[in-house]
């Protein structure tokens, strides 16, 4: 899972200007923002240097903390 969508949004950025600033289609980038799709982790580099945030922001974390269990 990813949040491009919502880093988009709290950026002010549109999916068709990423898309043209990644130079994938606006299918593919929307793909990605609704987590139909999974970006290769090169691609995620790249939006994250688009978006000027850490690749971190943009990955939705899966571990749970060891008091949550």
């Amino acid at each position: 899972m990813n949040r491009i969508k919502e880093v988009l949004e709290e950026k002010g950025i549109t999916q068709t200007l990423l898309a043209e600033k990644l130079g994938k289609s606006y299918n593919m980038v929307n793909s990605y923002a609704q987590n139909r799709q999974q970006p290769r982790l090169e691609v995620l580099a790249d939006i994250s240097k688009i978006l000027d945030v850490d690749i971190k922001e943009l990955i939705v974390s899966t571990k749970t903390s060891p008091l949550e269990n």
